[in-house]
């Protein structure tokens, strides 16, 4: 199956997907993120790295000292990795992979400041629609190397890593895991095709990475009972191990999430509510587990 060209196409906010026969009295659909995006684009300063195996990889970077934390401060350095097709969109990865969201003035205060990580894969859709090019495991090294450098070059104010990442990102973001042993001190792998072997998990687990794994149940692109529920046991057993399974994945405004172009795939982009903290616009939590969202979770990360 081909993925939608979003530069080309518009969202369809009035198609009714194959799930709504299940939605119950008082259950709605909603068609669109409640916080504002393409803001904080500015925020962000682009960079090259050399690669001779996949091509010189784009990533951009979010500085928190450059716009205003403390410059004797220790910050948390997180790297966001998109979906594949996102690159296609240059800068609008930045939103799409998660990341845009944590720029803002009242993220980074809720974290207490953060660096953010955006790389680009060398995507390229072809002539009959096929996408080229997303990650793989050759771009683990460079990618790896991108964040190292990061780190050297703001080492006096560089705290605890992560990484995360939806779909092709969450199958990257457990990539980086298994290739760069204890190096991690967080993940959150979402909505992922992919989840690594149990001897993998178990390593994993010794290292004392907290993660988060999160997975929509009625993933339309990502079939949860097929790629996750057989290793929900495994994923349960390991320490400091969040599993966020909802039944559906929603919008700030309480309704079910519908993201249409040419495919429905709004329980699939869990991406979004991410950006949303977690968090309705009502001040309820989407999991009493995280009572402050993804934010006061990589706070209390950065504590421990």
């Amino acid at each position: 199956m081909a993925l939608p060209d979003f530069k080309q196409l518009e969202q369809n906010k009035t198609a009714i997907p194959e799930w709504a026969k299940y939605l119950k009295d008082g259950e709605f659909i909603s068609y669109s993120n409640t916080f504002k995006s393409k803001i904080y684009f500015d925020l962000f300063d682009r960079y090259v790295y050399p690669c001779a195996e996949t091509g010189d990889i784009r990533y951009y970077v979010y500085d928190p000292v450059k716009h205003g934390a403390d410059p004797a401060g220790k910050y948390p350095v997180l790297m966001w990795l998109h979906g594949a097709s996102n690159s296609l969109m240059e800068e609008g990865c930045i939103m799409c992979c998660g990341a845009e969201q944590f720029a803002s003035p009242n993220y980074q205060n809720a974290m207490g400041g953060a660096y953010l990580i955006v790389p680009l894969a060398n995507e390229k859709r072809l002539a009959d629609g096929t996408l080229t090019g997303t990650w793989e495991k050759a771009y683990s090294a460079p990618v790896q190397a991108i964040f190292d450098r990061v780190c050297a070059e703001h080492a006096r104010n560089v705290g605890k890593k992560f990484v995360m990442g939806a779909s092709a990102g969450g199958y990257f973001t457990w990539q980086l895991l298994e290739d760069h042993a204890g190096y991690y001190d967080g993940a959150i792998p979402i909505a992922s095709p992919y989840i690594p072997d149990d001897a993998v998990l178990e390593r994993i687990s010794r290292d004392g990475t907290r993660l988060i794994v999160a997975h929509g149940k009625r993933d339309e692109l990502v079939n949860f009972q097929e790629c996750v529920a057989p290793r929900v046991e495994k994923l349960m057993q390991m320490e400091h191990c969040l599993c966020f399974f909802p039944e559906w994945v929603y919008n700030g405004d309480g309704g079910i999430s519908s993201v249409f172009y040419g495919i429905e795939m709004g329980q699939h982009c869990m991406i979004n509510w991410f950006q949303h903290d977690l968090i309705f616009d009502n001040g309820t939590p989407a999991d009493e587990r995280l009572p402050d969202g993804v934010t006061g979770w990589i706070r209390e990360v950065c504590r421990t």
